[in-house]
């Protein structure tokens, strides 16, 4: 099978297993995205979607994360990993958001990406998911996958995402990356499937005996 056909592949199946993908943080507005999407970096989004609704009670807006500070939100978010820079990381991206971007969630990577703790997989969710940007971030199961499938050699997140984008259309990226990250988790993870057990792997590789080797990013 070429690297179209199994793209061609993947994007049919997945759209029959997750035709409408939910995103997996929740959130009431762009705001509260980024912030949901820059907590959940080294913690799954289970953990973060029990720590965002007390933090969002009280410091739901740009204006109201400024005035909570550093050392209020780490009281808040300290069960998550990389806690005390993710306070940091929030209280000077709101000052920002509200002097310089008139608290308003700015649209561009360029901007998104010059905020304090947000890199570019980051903004890519947020240009994705909250304006509808086509992009295509790379986490931990979109990475993984795109070996075992054979769509990309996943030396670094960068090279796969590029090869992903060369792959499947434009207009694919934003759910598809959903979908991916969504199989990733409750089929084709890190211990339950080696590239030879779950479905897809099996039919995309019905030939394929020996474990993939993951490579970490």
């Amino acid at each position: 099978m070429l690297k179209s056909e199994r793209a061609a592949l993947v994007l049919q199946r997945l759209d029959e297993f997750y035709p409408d993908p939910p995103i997996p943080l929740d959130h009431r507005d762009e705001f509260t995205l980024l912030v949901a999407v820059l907590l959940s970096a080294q913690c799954t989004d289970k953990k973060v979607n029990e720590v965002t609704p007390a933090l969002f009670e009280v410091a739901g807006t740009p204006e109201r994360m400024m005035e909570l500070g550093e050392a209020a939100i780490l009281e808040i978010i300290r069960p998550l990993g990389l806690s005390k820079q993710k306070a940091k990381s929030l209280a000077g991206l709101s000052q920002i958001v509200v002097e310089k971007h008139g608290s308003v969630v700015p649209q561009t990577f360029e901007e998104l990406e010059a905020l304090p703790g947000v890199g570019h997989k980051t903004a890519s969710v947020v240009m994705s998911q909250a304006f509808g940007f086509p992009a295509f971030p790379v986490d931990t199961h979109i990475h993984r996958l795109a070996q075992r499938w054979g769509l990309s050699l996943g030396k670094n997140v960068v090279q796969t995402e590029r090869d992903l984008k060369s792959l499947f259309p434009e207009s694919s990226w934003n759910r598809l990356h959903l979908q991916i990250i969504f199989y990733g988790r409750e089929h084709c993870t890190a211990r339950g499937c080696d590239g030879t057990k779950c479905g897809l792997c099996r039919e995309l590789y019905p030939r394929r005996r020996k474990p993939v080797e993951w490579k970490k990013p």
